[in-house]
């Protein structure tokens, strides 16, 4: 069982610029079946085989598309979102960065009454290791296995698989979950879907400063969560209210630091690494502990 995403997921992609065509060749290179691609006054044509249409809804019709990827520039993110859930999408991964605030809001409201599900925006995608990839996510580091892998950061997402792949450890599923304050998928989304995963034995949670989702995780994993978690919190030597890298990441008012998100995990039973090049070797003695 995988999740989220397999080989039998249906791909649209909604953005065909130089990046869109990039990273849609490097998915259909790594076996995703991607079926349709999407873009106002295109429709009728084909890109590399792929048929394009001019709005996503006529590309879900033709195709049974279930899947979209998001790369459509900021100021036109959120409504592509938004067309996508209408459209019936099941689940929408946003690469775009940089889209308002106001326009997430508006996003997070909307897909509230829908059962279309929003991974990202500013994230690196998911990927089910020799199934699917949809993103940004770098193939060849990943290895089938029963490791899910949570993660902020999309650099140290890659960080992590490659540590786990290095001592043996495949993965089920990787999921960026994206820096922004106002996202789709959250942690404890992400949690709850690998606990109820036959074929994820461990997860791996990387998590950074700002905001209160590390320390809501912990508490959803001390009441939950019977499968071992090993994290990882970027960003402990970050001064106080100045941000680093994502938009998330911040700590204002004396909240959302490095050491209390660590404090948190911990209490929860979580291991937690002081570096990222532990994080491998210290998932690998969970699991042997257990066993």
């Amino acid at each position: 069982m995988s999740v989220l995403v397999d080989a039998k997921s249906k791909l649209l992609i909604q953005g065909l610029g130089s990046a869109g065509k990039f990273h849609a060749a490097t998915m259909v290179e790594y076996g995703t079946q991607v079926v349709a691609a999407s873009h106002p006054g295109k429709g009728g044509s084909s890109w590399e085989g792929i048929p394009l249409f001019s709005t996503v809804a006529e590309a879900v019709n033709e195709t049974g598309a279930d899947v979209s990827c998001i790369f459509v520039p900021a100021p036109g993110a959120a409504d592509a979102i938004l067309e996508a859930a209408d459209a019936g999408i099941r689940l929408v991964i946003c690469i775009t960065e940089g889209i308002p605030v106001l326009d997430m809001l508006r996003v997070k409201h909307a897909l509230a009454g829908t059962d279309t599900m929003l991974i990202g925006p500013n994230c690196p995608g998911i990927i089910t290791p020799g199934a699917a990839k949809i993103g940004i996510m770098p193939g060849p580091i990943h290895r089938p296995g029963s490791i899910g892998v949570l993660s902020r950061s999309g650099t140290l997402t890659y960080e992590a698989v490659d540590q786990l792949t290095k001592v043996g450890l495949g993965q089920s599923t990787c999921i960026g979950l994206g820096g922004d304050p106002i996202k789709g998928l959250d942690f404890i989304d992400g949690l709850a879907l690998f606990a109820e995963d036959p074929d994820t034995e461990g997860v791996v949670l990387i998590g950074e400063i700002g905001g209160q989702a590390e320390e809501a995780a912990a508490a959803w994993i001390r009441k939950n969560m019977s499968k071992p978690v090993v994290a990882f919190i970027a960003g402990q030597t970050a001064p106080p209210g100045r941000r680093m890298g994502h938009a998330g990441a911040i700590v204002a008012g004396g909240k959302g630091t490095a050491a209390q998100k660590v404090s948190a995990l911990q209490e929860a039973g979580v291991v937690v690494a002081e570096s990222p090049a532990e994080i491998g070797e210290l998932m690998k003695r969970r699991l042997e502990k257990i066993s």
